[in-house]
């Protein structure tokens, strides 16, 4: 099973071919147009389902599964965290997914990773139904932790160890957080302002099957996104 998640900086009916050469299972597109305005080229791949939550209709979180894959956003969707979905995924491997694009203007006080520490107490039960995958835009990263305050990148990525889901990429990789090698978003797409704010956290069921994880270059992905993808695969 292949897992991407991308943010497409918008326009992502014009983008999509790009991603349809890694054979998807699952697509998860921040900032991403609603549904009705997506196209996919004669002879890709049709989606199998779509679940799509936002507020503008140019700019949302999309859950995009191919072949067998089923989705079904849970009854326990809090609809005041936005766009982090809680989705049951059926078909070849049943599983829960969380879709994460950690965005909400109207939540000043826990703005990008306070988002997804709101969402970790509220789903908290959820977590618990083994598999789990969490991934997306996480807009945050551990340099940026603040000691004091609850809810930083740290206390998240703690808090799902202790559930026993953890990164991917730090997995597969050996990386501390805070320490990776790879960018998967550019500043003003400035090459020379690289980080990590995109990631994929998965329960130990899936972890042990996990086959590789990469992040798409620079070079290749600046002209159409500020971000970069991020691909995982699992036996």
């Amino acid at each position: 099973m292949k897992i991407i998640t991308w943010n497409a900086n918008m326009a992502f009916r014009n983008k999509a071919h790009l991603l349809m050469c890694y054979e998807p299972d699952i697509l998860v597109i921040p900032e991403c147009e609603n549904p009705e305005k997506l196209k996919f080229r004669s002879g890709e791949i049709m989606p199998a389902d779509i679940i799509w939550h936002g507020n503008n209709t140019n700019k949302g979180l999309a859950i995009i599964s191919f072949g067998d894959y089923k989705l079904t956003l849970m009854d326990e969707h809090d609809a005041d965290l936005r766009t982090i979905l809680p989705i049951t995924v059926s078909g070849a491997k049943e599983f829960t997914l969380f879709g994460v694009w950690a965005n909400n203007p109207a939540d000043k006080a826990n703005q990008y990773i306070g988002q997804v520490w709101k969402a970790l107490h509220c789903y908290e039960q959820l977590l618990n139904n083994n598999p789990v995958i969490l991934a997306g835009d996480f807009n945050s990263n551990t340099i940026w932790d603040k000691p004091r305050r609850q809810g930083n990148h740290s206390t998240v990525v703690e808090k799902l160890l202790a559930k026993g889901i953890e990164s991917t990429y730090h997995h597969y990789f050996g990386f501390s957080q805070g320490e990776e090698a790879h960018a998967t978003f550019s500043l003003y797409r400035h090459k020379d302002k690289p980080y990590h704010l995109d990631y994929c956290f998965a329960s130990a069921d899936f972890i042990k099957d996990l086959v590789s994880v990469a992040v798409g270059s620079y070079d290749d992905w600046a002209m159409h996104s500020d971000h970069c993808p991020v691909i995982v695969e699992f036996k």
